[in-house]
């Protein structure tokens, strides 16, 4: 594809960067540069105010189809965005697994009425979604998931536990994978269900993490309760939506992960000119290869994305594979350079610099959204068609 930006796209460029300059002063000021991976606590509040700010500008959502509530956003577009974002120093995005997984998911897959009711409320930045996919025994493996829904008259009602469910403690929605026919086989039976958090039946726990922060929670539904009507496609066909939210999952959203990383680089580029590591031979070169493995990302993702659709294709089957692994030697990378400042925190009792964050954070990248184990048998058998791994 052609990677150059028209004289039309940089107008629109122009056109986000002013916006986001003119905007992210007074009380969103203090958001910049905050809010991303490992530090997804900072100011909720705030960053909710801020997702409706952008809300009631129509810059949420703006890939989406016009019908819907976005611009009808093209892949440039939303790459020029990210960006702008990016370089901006704009806040992490609230609520992007709404944005980016459930509400692209209701557009494939979800009835007139669903799209009415909750696509709306995503676009004006008021409601907050997570996702219900891990259990403790059913994370990479997550057609193994153990959490049942049994239909009582106009209700499902639910019994089971998620985990590592980002956002949950603030979240008003989740979208709960459950098993509701227990007797089908293992990728059957699985229904794709919309749940409301605030209920007597549902308790969060927060799970602390090495970077101070609790952004992952594990979910345990006590006889939770949502209307029969909030299943996405067919009751027991939750397994295909699931796919499809994997599929978008893995889209448009990657391009400002991808510019976040980006961010992070030139922050280590800064940190090696500034202590003498940049003149290194050792690690210029490795400096150097990260970089060419980050443009390789980009541009894959760039081509891979102009024929997306519902279904992941084998370039998406490695891209998490790609990026987790780049992410994690990144972050080890950015603690050599920075060598035995690296073990020094930013401030009493427990705050850390940006570059310790993304360390740490980037242990779990590859671990969630399926271990890089599970990735490799996925690669292995659904994009090289090898036998299955033996099972014991």
């Amino acid at each position: 594809m052609d990677l150059r930006f028209s004289p039309e796209a940089e107008a629109f460029r122009r056109a986000v960067r002013a916006w986001l300059e003119k905007n992210l002063t007074g009380e969103f000021a203090v958001l910049r540069g905050r809010g991303g991976p490992g530090d997804d606590h900072f100011a909720i509040d705030l960053r909710l105010g801020w997702s409706r700010h952008m809300g009631h500008a129509g810059w949420n959502c703006i890939g989406w189809p016009k019908e819907h509530g976005g611009r009808g956003a093209t892949l440039v577009e939303e790459v020029i965005f990210n960006e702008e974002y990016v370089r901006a120093r704009a806040p992490g995005r609230i609520g992007h697994i709404g944005e980016t997984l459930l509400g692209p998911t209701l557009i494939h897959f979800g009835s007139d009425e669903q799209k009415r009711r909750f696509l709306p409320p995503i676009v004006a930045g008021e409601a907050i979604w997570c996702q219900g996919y891990s259990e403790p025994g059913a994370g990479s493996d997550l057609a193994g998931l153990s959490t049942r829904a049994r239909l009582e008259g106009d209700e499902w009602v639910i019994e089971g536990q998620k985990i590592w469910t980002s956002m949950a403690p603030f979240a008003d929605w989740c979208f709960v994978l459950a098993r509701t026919d227990p007797d089908a086989p293992k990728h059957k039976g699985i229904s794709y269900l919309l749940v409301p958090m605030k209920q007597s039946g549902i308790v969060i726990r927060p799970i602390r993490q090495m970077t101070g922060g609790a952004e992952f929670a594990e979910v345990f539904f006590e006889g939770a309760r949502t209307h029969r009507d909030n299943v996405v496609g067919a009751v027991h066909g939750g397994w295909k939506v699931a796919m499809g939210t994997l599929a978008f999952e893995r889209g448009a959203s990657t391009l400002g992960q991808q510019a976040f990383f980006e961010h992070e680089f030139q922050r280590l580029i800064e940190a090696a000119k500034l202590n003498g590591k940049a003149k290194d031979p050792i690690y210029r070169q490795r400096i150097a290869a990260a970089w060419a493995e980050l443009q390789i990302m980009r541009f894959t993702a760039l081509r891979v994305l102009s024929n997306q659709g519902a279904d992941l294709s084998k370039e998406q089957l490695c891209s998490k594979l790609y990026w987790s692994i780049w992410h994690r030697d990144f972050g080890k990378l950015a603690m050599d350079v920075l060598g035995l400042e690296a073990e020094i925190g930013e401030a009493l009792p427990y705050e850390l610099t940006a570059m310790q964050k993304a360390y740490l954070f980037a242990r779990a990248d590859t671990i969630y959204a399926g271990s890089n184990e599970i990735q490799r048998n996925i690669v292995a058998e659904r994009a090289l068609g090898l036998p299955r791994e033996g099972r014991d």
